[in-house]
């Protein structure tokens, strides 16, 4: 089984939707289910109503889990484990006061060393411990031998025992750390391949030291993916506007087009266009880049543009508020003018909205409006310009610009004889 665990604390930004496209794509191709677990155990910066948000996104990106599951619901198991580790003596009750930890921490930045545990409060007696009665947290011992694993996208990895260190499991309060409950959500989920971002490797030798102490022995593959960097070549994070996909969707990007894309970065592909369900037949976890990708969104514009370009006319209209095969292709009539639906509605709108009558073009818009409000439905748009230069006399720019206007609203765009074959059904609607 394979999982996406994001945190109902933020946005979703591409980092997390690649990761969850990756683990989708994989659990598909080994016949194995995808989860959803919302990691909402930070109660003070859950956002309510962020996690539906993360799920409707994931819906649109033809992410489909089997479940949905919410790591505050195994609390009680977290807690379990917890004693049960301290009982088998793996654990132990940590009382350093947190400002004495902060000094701690502080001090071996000045002298640019890595922060260990002292260890002092491991070689409580038990009997100091019970009569201790101030608040701790629970500490695991650090392992006795380096922690090693195989990453699919990394390589190999190992983390010697002062890196891990005996790191606090269960807060004074009792919840438990990220780590700790990660690694026991894994196992209760029964997780094969945890895929996520390159930033959080240094999470999996402490969950894999969980298991570990906890005599779970199945082995769980790992898959760290590149960093993205924006266009100034840093890294991108939650606070990167444009790097949420709430914010590409309201942009007006496909979903179908921005999978498309974080598919490609760093990746060989057959084909630049293609969708999830082509993806799935040749994706491989293996052949992806080691080097950080960066995020283009020039190349994202290109893929939008085709996907609208290969989109069905009348499922394409329905995000410009209609249902009808023939405002699909008017919209495709305007992709050299734009790449995104947030573009190219304005001038949409502007089809069937009112037209200025004013100026210089007031006079032959009139006429032509009063022809066309009586003309017969012409089928080709050579016959719509002889009918009108009949009924109204008007030749050259004063047809060409006036009739532009009144059936666009806008003095430039593309050839009104593209335009015609997808306009004649709303001429009357047009002309108003």
């Amino acid at each position: 089984m394979l999982r996406f665990a994001p945190t109902p604390t933020e946005d979703m930004h591409i980092g997390d939707l690649r990761i969850a496209i990756f683990s989708y794509i994989v659990a598909r191709q080994r016949g194995e289910r995808f989860i959803v677990r919302i990691e909402d155990d930070d109660k003070e910066r859950n956002i309510e109503g962020k996690e539906r948000e993360i799920l409707e996104i994931l819906q649109l990106c033809g992410l489909h889990p089997s479940d949905v599951y919410y790591q505050s619901h195994n609390l009680t198991i977290h807690q379990h484990m917890a004693i049960k580790l301290l009982g088998e003596r793996k654990a132990f009750a940590c009382f350093c006061p947190p400002e004495e930890l902060e000094m701690e921490r502080k001090r071996a930045e000045e002298e640019k060393r890595a922060y260990r545990y002292s260890g002092k409060c491991e070689r409580l007696t038990d009997a100091e411990v019970l009569e201790n009665e101030k608040p701790f947290t629970v500490r695991l011992k650090k392992p006795e031998e380096p922690v090693a694993f195989d990453d699919i996208v990394q390589g190999r990895q190992s983390y010697a025992p002062e890196e891990i260190d005996s790191f606090v499991i269960m807060r004074a309060d009792k919840t438990p750390t990220h780590d700790f409950a990660c690694a026991i959500d894994d196992m209760i989920h029964d997780i094969s391949l945890v895929i996520r971002s390159q930033e959080r490797i240094g999470d999996t030798p402490r969950q894999i030291h969980v298991r570990n102490r906890l005599g779970y022995d199945k082995t769980v593959e790992y898959a760290h993916l590149p960093i993205i960097l924006n266009a100034e070549g840093e890294k991108i994070s939650e606070r990167d506007a444009a790097s949420g996909v709430k914010r590409l969707l309201e942009e007006g990007f496909l979903p179908e087009a921005i999978v498309n894309y974080l598919i490609l970065l760093g990746n060989e592909a057959p084909r630049e266009i293609f969708t999830i369900e082509e993806a799935i037949e040749w994706f491989d976890l293996k052949k992806l880049s080691k080097a950080p990708a960066k995020f283009d969104i020039e190349k994202l514009r290109f893929l939008n543009r085709e996907h609208m370009r290969l989109m069905d006319p009348k499922e394409l209209s329905r995000a410009f508020g209609f249902a009808d095969e023939a405002v699909g292709n008017l919209v495709k009539c305007h992709l050299d003018e734009g790449s995104t639906i947030r573009e190219i509605k304005p001038k949409i709108e502007a089809i069937f909205g009112a037209k200025p009558f004013e100026g210089e073009w007031k006079e032959p818009m009139e006429k032509l409006r009063d022809a066309l409000k009586n003309a017969p439905l012409l089928e080709t748009f050579d016959e719509l310009q002889s009918h009108l230069t009949r009924e109204t006399g008007l030749e050259g720019e004063n047809l060409s610009k006036a009739l532009r206007l009144l059936l666009t609203g806008r003095e430039e765009g593309p050839e009104l004889s593209a335009l015609y074959p997808w306009l004649k059904s709303y001429l009357q609607e047009i002309v108003k």
